[in-house]
This record gives structure tokens, sequence and C-alpha cells, in this order.
């Protein structure tokens, strides 16, 4: 059983309460307990040695990933992070040394973002190393966006570059979350996420929850410089567009908007980010499934991005 179909199995009989706008299939679930101005936002998520992080990763750069994976699931809600809780398995043997360094990651980058690093639990587990990160956040009430509202005919954007993340990206990256406030600001955004899984996984879901399909432009996919560099370097390596749309961790946000606000947005970004590239990459289609479009003509895309399990 594949990843997703054990997260929709186990969803289809979960309990819930007034509470829970939205639940299970978003980046977070998002919660109403009352407040005039804003919802809750809930977001879990871990690493594990061996599996996101070797046992030679600097123990800092650890640290960093596992609070900036929750932190990049609040952007892509376009919400603020407030506070998480740090849930620790550790191995009998572990060092304490290695675990102070852990913890400077985590605190360097919640400083950056006034993130209360709350409290939280610690466990054994006997075989490696988790670190599991559970982030309260909120958003403006209205203002978050979900996965389920593409329409027709809308652009398809995504931030930075895609692929090559095993280079290092993954253990470095910077959530967007000024950005996708931002994009909340000044645009109708109608369905964003952020990319852990690939283009190719994690774009799906949006289609999925809309019920659209979509038309990518191949050349427009922005490949990272270290997928290029490894396509040229590695013989076995993936040619860079297939890199750019399977490898994952590239953490960058995947956001649709009316067709009519792309070049207005293309135009204001450029004055707000001149650093980080925004590309529009393909359209929503009101025929279900993936078309990439190339040189060669258009073809179904049937990659898939990482899966845990398969």
């Amino acid at each position: 059983m594949k990843e997703f179909e054990l997260i929709d199995r186990l969803s289809r009989s979960l309990h819930t309460n007034p509470t829970v706008t939205t639940g299970p299939g978003d980046d977070c679930a998002v919660l109403d307990w009352g407040m005039a101005d804003r919802l809750l936002l809930f977001k879990t998520d871990a690493v594990v040695e061996g599996i996101h992080f070797d046992p030679s990763t600097p123990p800092e750069k650890v640290g960093h990933k596992a609070l900036a994976r929750c932190l990049s699931d609040i952007a892509a809600m376009a919400g603020t992070p407030s506070a998480a809780l740090v849930t620790l398995g550790l191995r009998a043997d572990f060092d304490p040394a290695y675990l102070d360094r852990l913890y400077a990651g985590i605190n360097a980058l919640a400083r950056r973002y006034d993130v209360a690093i709350a409290g939280g639990e610690t466990t054994s587990n006997p075989e490696r190393l988790l670190i599991s990160v559970a982030l309260l956040g909120w958003v403006g009430r209205g203002k978050a966006v979900l996965r389920s509202g593409a329409e027709g005919g809308d652009a398809i954007f995504v931030t930075g570059e895609l692929g090559g993340s095993l280079s290092g990206r993954h253990l470095e990256f910077e959530p967007r979350l000024a950005e996708a406030r931002w994009l909340v600001e000044h645009f109708p955004i109608h369905a964003m996420l952020d990319l852990s899984d690939g283009l190719a996984g994690d774009l799906p879901h949006i289609l999925k929850g809309s019920g659209v399909g979509a038309e990518l432009l191949g050349s427009a996919v922005p490949i990272s410089r270290a997928a290029r560099i490894a396509a040229k370097t590695a013989g076995s390596a993936k040619p860079p567009l297939l890199a750019a749309l399977t490898d994952g961790e590239d953490f960058e946000l995947l956001f649709t908007l009316a067709g009519r606000d792309a070049v207005p947005l293309l135009d204001a970004w450029k004055q707000q980010f001149p650093k980080l590239p925004l590309s529009c990459i393909g359209k929503i289609t009101s025929e279900k499934g993936i078309t990439i479009r190339d040189k060669h003509g258009a073809r179904s895309l049937t990659v898939h991005g990482y899966e845990h399990f398969a």
C-alpha cells in the first residue's frame, strides 16, 4: 500500500468536531476556535535518520530541516507560525552534545520567524533518531488558501527552482512565508501548496482537490543548477527536467490564479522579490490528468514524485 492510499484509508473514519473546518488532505488542519479575525493552523511533520538525513549530516542542519518543513506547510496556507512542540525519538546511546547542536539549528530558525519552542517530548527509539514537530499558526479569517480552489484557465506558477535537492538544498531551504502572505494580500490566489514530493507528485493534489487537470510547458519548468550539474557529471543521474519533476524536497510554492492576473503578478513579483524567480509553468484545464508539452509535442505525464512505502 502506497503512502496516499494509506492516508485515504486511515482518514475515512476519523472522529471530528465542529472546530475543524479543514481536515486531512491539505497542508495544515484549519481550526475555528471562535476568534473574530483569524483561524488556527495545525501541522505535524517528522524527519527520520536514514530517510530525511544521513548520520553524517551536521545536526544544526537536521534541526533546521525539522522545523522548516512545518513552516513551509504554514506558508502553503498563507499563514503565520506561532509555537511548536518537538518530540525526539532517541537511541539509548544518544549523544547529548549532538542534541545541543540539533536544537541550535531549531532555535536559529525559530528566532528568524518568532516561533516559540514551547516544549515537547522525549522517548526511546532503538534503531534511529526521529524528530517530530507539531506547529501551531494562524491565518486571517477568509485568507487561508487551500489545495481545492483551482479553476479551468488558471495559470500555474512555481517559485524558485526545482530538482537537485540531494546536493544539500533540502537541508538549507527557507520557508516561503513572506512570499505566500504577500501573494494573498495582493492577488486572488485560487490554490496553493508547498512542493515536498516533487512537482509531479504534488500538483496532482491540487488537481484532485479541485476536480481539474493541467497542461505543463516543459521548457518553462525552472530547473536548478544542481540538477543540471548532476545530469552532466553522473552517468546514472536523471535528465534535468525529470529531476525537476520528481526529486522532491524543493519546498517551493506551487499555486494557481486566474490567467488574466498572470502578467500583473509577474511584474509585481519582480519588484517585490527580485532575487527569487517566479515561473508560469502551465495552465489548469477542465480535462483531468496532466499533459506536458515540449518540442516533441504533448504527452501524458506518467512520472511520479517521491512516495513513502512505494
